[in-house]
């Protein structure tokens, strides 16, 4: 009886120190899906056990995940996962990483853009994690909340009967998975917005007041997350930005490669055609790429380090923080979906192999040639460097895969 009871004692006693220390999820091919499936937010821990910031990172990160889950103990609202790269190196690829560690971020299974970039104590990290869960929507109690609303700030805005209504739910939803790129405020008090929904919920798009432009009303159904979370993506985040000195470290920041067209300043036409380009053949890559448009004499820089000058205008590039790669010929950017073969072509490492070993149907025309050719005449023997890698993570903070 006496032996019984103690193993049962020490049983309970190391179950619950297991629980405990139970330490961040290992996320493995096979528990991947329903773990981010399963969860409002997921943050992830990409690692590699050969790197000693990992090695660093990993002890730090496993509190993170006990002090997470003894305050944030609801059922499926978030989750501190890890995943070792050597070993699941499909996901790792998949998601395209290459520096460990990396923190990844993913909302209602969608991953966000913007990587983990802040200090890595635990403190830090789980104030990031406490503002991650945290509702983004600025709650509108009085009509002088709305007219108080940042003029130089667009929101979508929604009225609403109930917060606890699907349409309501909806809004929330959308606002999480977009909480980098929009700004969202929302009423349920009926009677002080009587003028803004006289009968139903709504849902509107306020721009900048500087633009003088009338609210856009959502005449979607409000409780279908698909169609209003497009519409709002589209209200909020153009497809292709424009990147400028001012903007250019926060693109950098959220570790994504640029596809940028570099065009003259009046060159509307041009900017126009590559939208269009990008909305049809890479609306299933924006989590994958960043598609910018520049002024090409503002950076000049770039265009030099391809051989190319503002006469040469537009071109289209690729810069992947480690090399630049010139879209051979702009005038077939809408020919057979070459935009995207070119997009695809980065990420499977073709444009890197094909820069060395041109394939025999398309030796190197003219236009490589000049990308061969260093600014001071001789040839280069590997694709120009990138310019904006400066911007990218210190390699004094990283392992890259690429030095191995």
């Amino acid at each position: 009886m006496h032996q019984y009871y103690f193993i049962t004692v020490i049983s309970f006693v190391l179950l619950n120190i297991c629980y405990v220390w139970s330490g961040a999820i290992q996320i493995t091919s096979s528990n991947i899906d329903s773990v981010l499936s399963s969860h409002q937010v997921v943050f992830i821990n990409f690692y590699a056990n050969w790197c000693r910031f990992s090695q660093m990172l990993n002890p730090v990160y496993d509190q993170l995940a006990d002090k997470v889950s003894n305050e944030y103990s609801e059922q499926g609202l978030v989750a501190i996962g890890k995943i070792d790269c050597d070993s699941e190196s499909s996901i790792s690829t998949k998601y395209h990483v290459n520096k460990y560690p990396t923190l990844k971020l993913f909302r209602h299974g969608i991953l966000t853009k913007r990587e983990y970039r802040g200090a890595r104590q635990i403190d830090a990290l789980y104030e990031f994690i406490r503002k991650q869960v945290e509702s983004s929507i600025i709650k509108l109690s009085s009509r002088n909340d709305l007219t108080g609303l940042d003029s130089k700030k667009s929101y979508i805005i929604g009225h609403f009967n109930d917060e606890k209504s699907e349409n309501y739910k909806t809004f929330s939803k959308v606002s999480n998975l977009l909480r980098d790129e929009c700004h969202f405020a929302a009423s349920t008090n009926l009677e002080e917005f009587q003028t803004e929904r006289p009968t139903n919920d709504i849902i509107y798009y306020r721009s900048l007041q500087s633009l003088n432009k009338k609210d856009e009303f959502y005449i979607g159904l409000l409780n279908n997350h698909e169609s209003f979370y497009v519409w709002s993506n589209e209200k909020c985040v153009p497809l292709v930005r424009e990147i400028t000195f001012e903007n250019a470290e926060e693109l950098t920041d959220e570790g994504l490669p640029f596809l940028i067209l570099f065009h003259h300043v009046d060159d509307h036409q041009s900017v126009s055609l590559f939208e269009r380009e990008v909305a049809k053949q890479l609306i299933h890559e924006t989590s994958n790429i960043n598609c910018l448009h520049a002024d090409g004499a503002k950076f000049v820089h770039p265009l030099q380090h391809l051989g190319k000058t503002t006469a040469d205008l537009p071109l289209i590039v690729i810069d992947s923080f480690r090399h630049m790669f010139l879209f051979p010929d702009i005038k077939q950017i809408s020919v057979n979906g070459k935009l995207l073969q070119f997009v695809q072509d980065l990420h499977s490492g073709k444009l890197h192999q094909d820069f060395h070993n041109p394939p025999p149907s398309t030796k190197q025309t003219k236009i490589q040639d000049n990308v061969d050719s260093a600014v001071n005449g001789f040839l280069k023997s590997n694709p120009p460097e990138s310019v904006f890698v400066r911007l990218t993570p210190s390699r004094q903070r990283y392992s890259f895969r690429d030095e191995l």
